[in-house]
């Protein structure tokens, strides 16, 4: 009978075998507190390059981040009130949702944060979904390279489906949002283009096709395109209600749910008073 572990077993095992999985980190010395230890983890997680892993660190892992995710609590569409004709909007972490899908604000290379504990939505996924999705991605990445060639990345509005792996959610879909730039000059602003607007609600919308060819009734979305990539908040907020609101009027019955996953305050805000 194989002994059950406790969380404390499995993150000081995990550790010291992803230390020893890499070249860089296996002399690293392990921190002694847990919220170290934990930290560690998910350093090595985000850094780690999609490779093989022995059935039996992906099974410790497996049953480490399931007990992450509940000790976080996962949180059911019976938790999340409907503000109007199928549309919710949720406070909190996306990596507790049980939907059917939650949408990840993506890079073109499509392999998730590699910067340790950054708090991205990209590195928070990556690493409560565990190192699978990495290698699940780079599979799709390199398929899509032996179609379109090596230099391949992913475009803007195309959406990715992955499994969920260790997540409450049952997929991913990964998409890659607009990128606002300053303009030419000194002391340039950011610049907001009509195409970009296109772009954005392209992201909604194909996602939503994705779902709906996936028999996939829950989605949740974030933030697209705000924080890193510069869109303007107010809006992103009312292109996404806007592209969400017309794809469903369009497309009866087909979604059940649409929830707009918000972090920041000024984001639950805006989002408010759009659904008011």
């Amino acid at each position: 009978m194989v002994k059950q572990l406790t969380q404390e077993e499995r993150l000081d095992y995990l550790v010291e075998e992803f230390k020893m999985d890499s070249v860089e980190c296996k002399d690293i010395k392990t921190p002694k507190y847990t919220e170290g230890k934990r930290r560690m983890l998910r350093s090595l997680m985000n850094i780690r390059m999609p490779r093989n892993m022995s059935s039996e660190v992906i099974r410790v892992q497996d049953e480490y981040l399931k007990g992450c995710n509940e000790e976080k609590g996962i949180v059911t569409l019976s938790d999340i009130p409907e503000i109007r004709n199928g549309l919710s909007i949720w406070q909190g972490d996306i990596t507790r949702l049980a939907v059917d899908a939650i949408v990840n604000a993506a890079n073109s290379r499509m392999l998730g944060c590699f910067v340790p504990m950054h708090t991205c939505i990209d590195n928070c996924i990556h690493t409560y979904a565990g190192i699978q999705l990495r290698a699940e991605c780079n599979r799709q990445m390199n398929q899509l390279r032996i179609r379109y060639g090596m230099d391949y990345e992913q475009p803007t509005a195309v959406p990715m489906l992955t499994d969920g792996y260790n997540l409450p959610a049952k997929k991913i879909v990964h998409i890659v949002g607009p990128i606002v730039s300053r303009g030419t000059g000194f002391a340039s602003q950011y610049k907001l283009t009509p195409e970009l607007e296109r772009d954005l609600a392209d992201c909604y919308r194909n996602t939503l096709d994705m779902c709906k060819e996936n028999d996939l009734k829950t989605v949740a979305f974030c933030c697209i395109s705000t924080g890193v990539f510069h869109f303007p908040n107010k809006r992103a907020g009312e292109i996404a209600v806007e592209a969400v609101t017309d794809w469903m009027n369009e497309h009866p019955g087909e979604i059940e749910r649409v929830i707009f996953n918000v972090f920041k305050e000024e984001d639950k805000d805006i989002y408010k008073d759009l659904l008011s």
